[in-house]
């Protein structure tokens, strides 16, 4: 009998053991269960991020580039009968089009009157500049952020003359690079993952190559994605570079710059693709009022995309025409 019972209750601890390891077996089974979907979201996670990282490399940050800005003479006397909006209606949606947009600031900006008005061509006084203090508001306006200094009417009004146009720029949030006797030689401009290090080269300026081989070196420095040198060189009229100033191109490029965009000439020039990389020698004219030539009334803006990913420039040429009444437009 006692031995019956001690089968019995052998057999009793036995069937509980048995069920409580099917119990925890259960528990076990659920929390690997638990753990499958937490792979599966990760797992799920990076197919978010590499559907993200493709959608980014579809954005490209839009730079567009123009060639020389005057606001005086005949220019002046249009703005103040017409407007400024008058002046820039043919071109404004393709400058309202675009991330940025650069261009060369041929002339300061002062409260002073112009002495070019009155001047006849060929008198000196018809090369001395100064934009109405109202031309930085309209810059603004139009989209046209940032402007290089570096030429050779910059400091037609001295130091004051110069001072002055960096106060307006500024007062309009436009932004300067080239100022000839200050500390703003470069411009760093940043959006979308870019960064941009603008320089610039006058060559009426002393010493001009060799300061604006250290700015390249400066900019480099800045960790910049692409280096832009926008130029003031070479012969006023002439259809094409001469020798001298593609071989300081072919050195700006040595050096480290990416893209080159040239102004000066009054006309459009050849472009050259070098070390796979791109030099407009001239843009010409955007708004001038040199209309003595088809040549000096057209202009070429350029714009350059940049895919915020792989930091690749592509490049869509614009042409522009200046027409007699003082509107700039696209043909």
């Amino acid at each position: 009998m006692i031995k019956l019972k001690r089968i019995v209750l052998v057999s009793v601890v036995l069937v509980v053991l048995i069920i409580l390891g099917l119990f925890l077996g259960r528990k076990k089974s659920a929390s690997y269960g638990v753990a499958a979907p937490i792979i599966k979201q990760e797992s799920t996670n990076t197919v978010i991020n590499t559907a993200t990282v493709s959608k980014k490399s579809e954005v490209a940050v839009k730079i567009l580039f123009v060639g020389d800005l005057m606001f005086d003479r005949y220019i002046r006397q249009v703005e103040e009968k017409r407007g400024s909006d008058f002046v820039f209606a043919g071109v404004k949606k393709i400058l309202a089009e675009n991330d940025l947009v650069v261009g060369n600031l041929e002339g300061p900006i002062t409260d002073s009157s112009s002495v070019s008005v009155a001047s006849a061509m060929g008198e000196r006084n018809n090369y001395i500049f100064t934009f109405a203090a109202e031309t930085s508001a309209d810059l603004r306006q139009n989209n046209i952020h940032l402007v290089n200094l570096g030429n050779n009417h910059i400091l037609n009004f001295g130091e004051e003359g110069l001072a002055q146009t960096k106060a307006y720029l500024q007062s309009s949030g436009i932004d300067f690079f080239g100022d000839p006797h200050g500390d703003k030689r470069l411009a760093v401009w940043e959006k979308g993952g870019v960064k941009m290090v603008l320089v610039s080269y006058d060559q009426f300026e002393g010493d001009a190559v060799n300061k604006t081989l250290r700015d390249i070196e400066t900019a480099k420095e800045m960790q910049a994605d692409k280096i832009i040198l926008y130029t003031h060189w070479g012969k006023e009229y002439a259809g094409a570079p001469e020798e001298g100033i593609q071989s300081l191109a072919h050195q700006f490029i040595d050096a480290g710059v990416d893209l080159i965009i040239g102004s000066h000439p009054h006309v459009t020039q050849s472009k050259e693709e070098y070390q796979g990389k791109l030099i407009y020698y001239s843009l010409g004219n955007f708004i001038f009022d040199q209309y003595f030539s088809p040549e000096t009334q057209k202009g070429l803006a350029v714009q350059i995309a940049i895919d915020s990913v792989s930091k690749k420039m592509t490049a869509q040429e614009f042409p522009v025409k200046l027409n007699s009444n003082g509107q700039t437009v696209q043909p």
